[in-house]
C-alpha cells in the first residue's frame, strides 16, 4: 500500500500484526524493576503519617522522641518543611493543594499529610512513623454522601460545561407517550494498581533526578520544577516500567516530599505509600447519584433526553465525575439537558479513574435505555438504532467515524441475540435463573502535542526517544511498530526508549490519548529522517536525529466529534436461594480505529470489561460517617473480582477507518470499561424481572429486590 493524500503511512507488515511484548521476557523473569527496587547508595527511606481526624488544625507534633529512635534521620511536618510554590498553572491545570505538602496547620479530610519520618532502613521508618504523636483541634466534618444534598451545585467555567440545555423538557416529557423517570447510583471506587506509588529522589550534579511510577515523567518533571521553583532544565524524572496507573500515577504527595527530604538530606530518599494509604493520597471515582427522565413515541423515537448527576469533590480542590456527558454524544432528542453538579464533603479530591465520567454514566444511561425498551416493547438494540444521531447531539459537529450499529450486528450475531426470549425469567438452569443483556460504549479519542526524537544509527539501526509511559498497556511495543512502518524498516531495527523526562514534552499515559499522541510524534520525526536518508550519503558516527513537534498540527485538526464506540453484551446466572449473581460469558465488539497491535490491544479491551464486571458485582467502597475515612481501606475490605468471577470473554473490532485523521488510532484503554457494568445489570433484569439501579449488584440487594422472597419466584 502506497501513501495516501491523507498522510496515513505505507504499511511494511508492522502494524496490525500481533507481537509480544518488548519488554515481556523481563518482566516474567523480574529483569524489569520497577521504581521502588532501583538501588541507590545512601538511600534513606521515608514514610508518611496521614491525620486520623477528618477536619481541623494540628495543635503539635511530638517529633523529639521519635528523632532518638534507631536510625531516623529526621521528621518533617509544617513546623520545619521546606517551602514550596503553590501559585502556578500547571500541565492538568491548578496544581491539588496535597500537593503543598507541610505548608500550614489544617487538615481538610483524614489521610492528609501531617508528616514524613526518614530512617536508615524502612523498617526503622515505618515503626517511628507509628510512634509520632500527633495532637489535633478537630472540628466538625461531613464525609458522606447523599442524592440531593442541600449544598450541591452546577460548576462554573469549566471545559466542557457542566450543564447543556435545547428544547422545552417540561413540553417534551409531556408530549410523550412513554416516559422512563429513575434513579441509578454508584458507590465510591478506587484504583489500586498492584505496583505502589513510589518515588526515589536524589540531587546528582545539581540536578534533582526523580525514578518514580508515574504516567507521563514530563508532566510530573514540570510540576516539579514548579513547586520548587527550579528550572526545568534541571529537573529529571524517569519512569521505565510501570505496574499500573489506571489515572492514580500523576504527580502524588510521595514524589514531592521524597525530593523534599532528598533537598533536606543532601541523600537519596525513597517514599512508597501503603496500600492504606493509597485509599487517601491518589485519588478515586466519586460516588455517583444519577437521575435519567426520557420521553419516547410509541415507537421508541426520543422527544425528551434528561441526564442529572450528582458527585462528591473535596472543600480543597474541584473535581467533577463527569457522569451526564456521555448522553451528549450517543442520543439526541428535541429536548436535551444534562448537568453535572457537584458537592464538596470532608473527603480526599476525587481524581480521574479508568474512563472517568463515561464509566458510571454509561451504567445508569444505558440501564435507563434497556428500561424505555421494556416499555416500548422494542428490542433494546433495535431502540438504540431508532435513535442514531446523525450529528453531535450536543456540538452539531459531524462525527468523523460511527461505527456504533455495525459493533452492535456484530456483537448479536456472535452473541446469539436472535435467539434470545425478550420476556424476563424465562431461562433456568437447575437453581440459576439466567438473563442475557446488552449496552452501548463510547469514549473520546483525543491528542495531544507531543514531541519524539528519532535517530538513524552508524549500525544500520533507528533509535525513538519520546516521553511515553508504558503502564502495562504495551505502549513500548506499539511504538515500535509505528516507527517501523514509518521508516519501511523490520521492527527488529528499533530501539525504543520511553519514560525519561530529558526526551521532552508528550502527553501522559491518560485519556486514551497516550498511543495516538505518540505515535503522531513519532510518524512524524520517522517520516522526515526516512526522506533525508533517501538523499543518500554517509550516517556520521553520531547519527542522523530528527526531531518532531506535533503542535501545529493537533492545533489545525478539524473540529468533528471523534470517538470509539462499542456495544458490550453479557450473560448471567441468578442463584434463586442466595441472590448470588454469576457471569457466565461476555463479549464486546468496538469501533476504535486502527489497531495497531491485535494481540495487547485484545488485552485491553478484555481488562476494560473485566472491570466492568467487577464494578457491576463487586467494587464498593464505604466511608464512616463518624470519622470520615474509609471502611476497609484494603484490598481484603474492598473487594474486585478474583479470577474465579471472571467467566470467557471475548473481544474483537470492526473496521473503522478515519480518513481525516494521519494516524487513525483511537485510543481503548478505557473504552472497553464503558457499558459493562450496564450490560450486566440489563442481564439481571431479563434473569429475574427485577431492575437494579444502585451498584454493585450484591446478593442482598437481589434478595431484598423481591421484597425478601427469592428471586424470579
Amino acid at each position: 500500500m502506497t501513501t495516501t493524500t491523507t498522510g496515513t503511512p505505507a504499511v511494511t507488515g508492522a502494524v496490525g500484526a500481533a507481537r509480544i511484548r518488548l519488554e515481556g521476557l523481563a518482566k516474567v523473569t523480574g529483569a524489569a524493576r520497577y521504581a521502588g527496587e532501583i538501588p541507590f547508595a545512601e538511600l534513606a527511606h521515608g514514610w508518611l503519617v496521614l491525620s486520623t481526624i477528618a477536619r481541623g488544625r494540628i495543635r503539635a507534633v511530638e517529633d523529639a522522641p521519635v528523632l532518638a529512635m534507631p536510625g531516623v534521620l529526621a521528621v518533617l511536618h509544617h513546623g520545619n518543611a521546606p517551602r514550596v510554590d503553590g501559585d502556578y498553572t500547571g500541565p492538568l491545570g491548578a496544581p491539588d493543594p496535597v500537593l503543598q505538602v507541610f505548608q500550614h496547620d489544617r487538615v481538610p479530610y483524614v489521610g492528609w499529610p501531617v508528616a514524613l519520618v526518614v530512617a536508615e532502613t524502612p523498617e526503622q521508618a515505618r515503626e517511628a512513623a507509628e510512634a509520632l504523636e500527633v495532637r489535633y483541634d478537630q472540628e466538625p466534618h461531613e464525609a458522606v454522601f447523599s442524592a440531593g444534598h442541600p449544598d450541591r451545585y452546577t460548576p462554573q467555567g469549566s471545559e466542557p460545561p457542566a450543564e447543556t440545555e435545547k428544547g422545552d423538557l417540561a413540553a417534551a416529557l409531556a408530549a410523550s407517550a412513554v416516559v422512563v423517570d429513575a434513579q441509578y447510583t454508584t458507590p465510591e471506587e478506587h484504583h489500586h494498581p498492584m505496583e505502589p506509588h513510589a518515588a526515589t529522589a536524589r540531587w546528582e550534579g545539581g540536578r534533582l533526578e526523580v525514578v518514580d511510577s508515574n504516567q507521563g515523567s514530563a508532566f510530573v518533571a514540570q510540576e516539579l520544577a514548579h513547586l520548587f521553583s527550579l528550572d526545568p532544565a534541571s529537573v529529571r524524572v524517569r519512569s521505565e516500567h510501570v505496574g499500573g496507573g489506571f489515572g492514580s500515577k500523576a504527580t502524588r504527595p510521595n514524589q514531592v516530599l521524597a525530593a523534599m527530604a532528598a533537598t533536606v538530606l543532601q541523600r537519596p530518599v525513597r517514599v512508597v505509600l501503603t496500600r492504606r494509604q493509597m485509599f487517601s493520597l491518589i485519588g478515586y471515582r466519586s460516588p455517583t447519584a444519577q437521575r435519567i427522565r426520557l420521553g419516547a413515541d410509541a415507537d421508541g423515537r426520543l422527544r425528551a433526553f434528561a441526564h442529572h448527576a450528582e458527585s462528591v469533590t473535596s472543600t480543597v480542590r474541584e473535581f467533577i465525575e463527569r457522569s451526564a456527558d456521555m448522553g451528549r454524544v450517543m442520543y439526541d432528542a428535541d429536548a436535551h439537558h444534562t448537568v453535572n453538579q457537584v458537592v464538596a464533603l470532608d473527603v480526599p479530591t476525587p481524581s480521574w479513574m479508568r474512563a472517568p465520567g463515561e464509566a458510571p454514566g454509561s451504567f445508569a444511561l444505558e440501564s435507563a435505555l434497556d428500561e424505555l425498551a421494556e416499555k416500548c416493547g422494542m428490542d433494546p438494540i433495535a431502540l438504540r438504532a431508532r435513535n442514531e444521531p446523525e450529528t453531535g447531539p450536543v456540538s452539531g459537529l459531524p462525527f468523523s467515524g460511527r461505527q456504533l450499529q455495525a459493533c452492535f450486528r456484530e456483537g448479536a450475531r456472535r452473541f446469539g441475540w436472535a435467539d434470545r426470549d425478550p420476556r424476563p425469567g424465562r431461562r433456568r438452569d437447575g437453581r440459576w435463573l439466567l438473563g442475557t443483556g446488552t449496552a452501548a460504549s463510547q469514549f473520546p479519542s483525543r491528542a495531544a502535542p507531543s514531541t519524539a526524537a528519532v535517530t538513524a544509527e552508524a549500525d544500520g539501526d533507528f533509535t525513538v526517544r519520546i516521553t511515553a509511559a508504558d503502564i502495562g498497556t504495551g505502549a513500548r511495543t506499539a511504538l515500535t511498530l509505528v516507527a517501523a512502518d514509518a521508516l519501511r524498516v523490520p521492527p527488529e531495527r528499533i530501539r525504543m526508549r520511553i519514560a525519561d523526562s530529558d526526551f521532552g514534552p508528550a502527553m501522559i499515559a491518560g485519556g486514551s490519548m497516550g498511543t495516538r499522541s505518540w505515535s503522531w510524534a513519532v510518524m512524524a520525526a520517522a517520516g522526515e529522517l526516512r526522506e533525508k536518508l533517501a538523499l543518500g550519503g554517509a550516517i556520521p558516527p553520531q547519527g542522523i536525529t530528527v526531531r518532531s513537534d506535533t503542535s501545529a498540527a493537533i492545533a489545525a485538526l478539524a473540529a468533528t466529534e471523534r470517538h470509539a464506540f462499542g456495544a458490550q453484551f453479557a450473560e448471567v446466572a441468578v442463584d434463586v436461594a442466595s441472590g448470588e449473581v454469576r457471569v457466565r460469558r461476555m463479549l464486546g465488539i468496538f469501533a476504535a480505529g486502527r489497531i495497531v497491535n491485535p494481540l495487547t490491544a485484545r488485552s485491553q479491551f478484555i481488562g476494560g470489561m473485566i472491570w466492568g464486571l467487577s464494578m457491576a458485582l463487586h467494587e464498593e467502597a464505604v466511608r464512616d460517617r463518624a470519622s470520615g475515612a474509609p471502611v476497609g481501606a484494603d484490598l481484603a475490605g474492598y473487594h474486585v473480582a478474583a479470577h474465579a468471577d471472571v467467566p470467557p470473554i471475548e473481544a474483537d473490532w470492526v473496521d473503522d477507518p478515519d480518513e481525516s485523521d494521519p494516524v487513525g488510532i483511537k485510543g481503548i484503554g478505557e473504552i472497553g470499561v464503558v457499558g459493562g457494568a450496564a450490560a450486566i445489570a440489563n442481564a439481571v433484569w431479563h434473569a429475574t424481572g427485577v431492575r437494579h439501579r444502585d451498584l454493585p449488584i450484591r446478593p442482598d440487594r437481589v434478595l431484598r429486590a423481591g421484597d425478601g422472597s427469592r428471586p424470579g419466584t
